[in-house]
């Protein structure tokens, strides 16, 4: 077995001009109907979760701030991460809503094949 000749194949392969494809178009297509609203759900979630780490922190008097301005605190992190996933859901529906045509027509075209 020569492993250069593989090695090398491989690494042409990544050079190599490629013909876009109905299936590379049709992943693109998905990948930017449900892309939005992955980026918001991931930021949401984070910016909340700090939110209300801190909160927690606040109400245990690790930093200042008292422990009724951190039980506030807290309750409105903890809003944030149970208000994500469903606006996550409406905003992906809404991204498929706008692509959905175009990925049906596609689709069929590669299933006709």
């Amino acid at each position: 077995m020569n492993t250069d000749k593989i090695i090398a194949e491989s690494i042409a392969k990544d050079y190599a001009l490629k013909e876009s494809s109905k299936l590379v178009a049709l992943k693109k297509l998905d990948n930017r109907a449900k892309l939005p609203a992955t980026i918001f759900t991931y930021s949401c979630g984070i910016i909340s979760a700090l939110v209300f780490g801190t909160g927690m922190c606040m109400s245990m008097q690790v930093i200042g701030g008292g422990m009724v301005m951190g039980i506030l605190i807290g309750i409105v992190g903890l809003f944030g991460c149970a208000i994500n996933y469903p606006i996550y859901k409406k905003m992906l529906e809404k991204g498929k809503k706008k692509y959905a045509y175009e990925i049906v027509q596609l689709a069929k075209e590669i299933a006709d094949k």
